[in-house]
This record gives structure tokens, sequence and C-alpha cells, in this order.
């Protein structure tokens, strides 16, 4: 199917709908490594936000321009003016509430590293839901290189998913994690051998593409409550909310009366 402009398309940021629910938001600053100035960042948000509330929509994947970067880390020049404590607390405030749209995303989020995720990159990355990594691609917490530790959510995001060890070991060590170690780590979920149009991606996709929007919206509300450490209790609330929702729905009806009718 011929992938569609959407809304949300900027002068940082393209929106393609590649099949039905399967919305590619692209940051498109590749020029520039694909940098994550503020303004950018605050864009990627509003595309994800927008495309996050069509009831239609299945899941979102989230990637960089050309081959070389996924993102290259904030712009430097952007944040050449952030010299006192009152500005750096607004800056992390600005930029994580811009990860955090994708955090708290409705739908699954996934990110398509099609070059390196470097620095605030690799937070953008870890903002995600799920990450496939394009063979070539190296994802690292390289902060230090500039003095600095992490900034918009993304120390915790990497610390819960590997542990402290390997986070630790990223962190200070500056590593650039290819795609096999990634894998093996669980920092990628898949490594992609043939781009995003191969059959590496499709076959990935696939089984996303078959599920019913309100089952995937379900999941990712589970995943945002565990992310965010609330605990057993509102787990489980979270998980019979949507398990009345979709219980009811005609989609499983009909899937039902597909599988019924395959015994019969």
């Amino acid at each position: 199917m011929q992938a569609t402009t959407m809304q949300g398309s900027g002068e940082n940021i393209r929106v393609l709908e590649r099949s039905p629910g399967a919305v590619w938001i692209t940051v498109d600053r590749a020029q520039k490594h694909n940098a994550l100035a503020r303004p950018v960042l605050k864009e990627l948000a509003a595309a994800v936000r927008t495309a996050g509330a069509r009831e239609d929509v299945r899941y979102l994947v989230v990637t960089g321009a050309g081959d070389k970067y996924f993102a290259a880390g904030g712009d430097l020049r952007d944040l050449s003016n952030v010299r006192d404590e009152a500005a750096v607390m607004a800056m992390m405030e600005e930029a994580g509430a811009a990860l955090d749209a994708i955090r708290q995303c409705p739908v699954p989020v996934i990110a398509f590293l099609n070059g390196d995720a470097i620095g605030g990159g690799a937070e953008l990355a870890l903002a995600c839901d799920m990450r496939l990594q394009t063979a070539h691609a190296r994802i690292g917490y390289i902060q230090a290189k500039l003095a600095i530790t992490s900034a918009w959510g993304g120390g915790p995001d990497l610390f819960q998913l590997i542990g402290p060890a390997h986070a630790m070991r990223m962190m200070s060590r500056c590593e650039l994690v290819g795609a096999e170690q990634a894998l093996a780590w669980g920092l990628a979920d898949a490594v992609i051998g043939d781009g995003p149009e191969g059959a590496d991606a499709k076959t990935f996709f696939k089984p996303l593409d078959a599920c019913a929007p309100q089952v995937l919206r379900g999941i990712k509300a589970q995943a945002i409550v565990a992310r965010q450490g609330q605990g057993w209790k509102a787990h489980r609330a979270t998980e019979q909310q949507h398990l009345v929702r979709t219980w009811l729905h005609d989609d499983h009806w009909a899937a039902s009366e597909k599988l019924l009718s395959k015994g019969s």
C-alpha cells in the first residue's frame, strides 16, 4: 500500500501512514544528524499525540532520516544558552515532556533505528516501547563525553530495561552497542538486515498489523502502569478494565466464531 502523508508533518517531522493503522514518524534532519533541538522534540511530541488519538491507529514507528543516524542527541547550538540551574531544569522538563508523550502514548511506539542512536537520541529510543535496530546501527549513552549525565528520563528507562550493571557499564564507558549485543541485552527487540521495507521488518510488524487496535491499546495501558511502577493492584485494575472493553467488542466474538467454526 502506498504511504500517505498525514497531519503532523512539519519542518522537522514527516508523518506517513505506511499501512492501515501503522504510522511512521520521521525526524527529518539528516543534514544535522537528526539532532533533537527543542523545537524538533515539540513537533515530534505533537505528531505522536495526534496519531495516538486516532482510534484506528495500531502502532507508531519513530525513525530518523537517512541511514547514518536515528538521532544524534540534543542540538548543542540549541542548548548553548542553558547556563544556570533554572534553565537546566526548564530544559529537562520541556524535553522530558516530549519523550513522555511517547511513554504515555495510548498505542505501542516502536523505534526503528535506521542508524546510530546516541545521547539524547538513545533516550528517545528507550522512551519507545520496542526497538528495531538495523544491522549497522549502534545505541549509546555517551553523555559522559560532555561531562554530563542523562537528562530526559532515559536513565530510569535504561536501568529498568537492562539492569544496573549493564546500564552503568554503557553510561560510564560511553559504549556504542551494536545490534547483536543490543539484542542479547534486551535493548533491541529485533535486528533488521534489509531496511524498513524488507522481509525482516515485515515479519516483525505482521502480527501487530493483524492485532485489533483496541487490544494493542489495552496492552500499552498495562505497559504504562508497569513502567511507572504503580504496583500490582493498579496493574490488575488496568488489566481488568481493558479485558472488559476487548471482551465485549465485536472483534472478540468474530474471532471466537472463526475459531469455533474451524473446530466443528
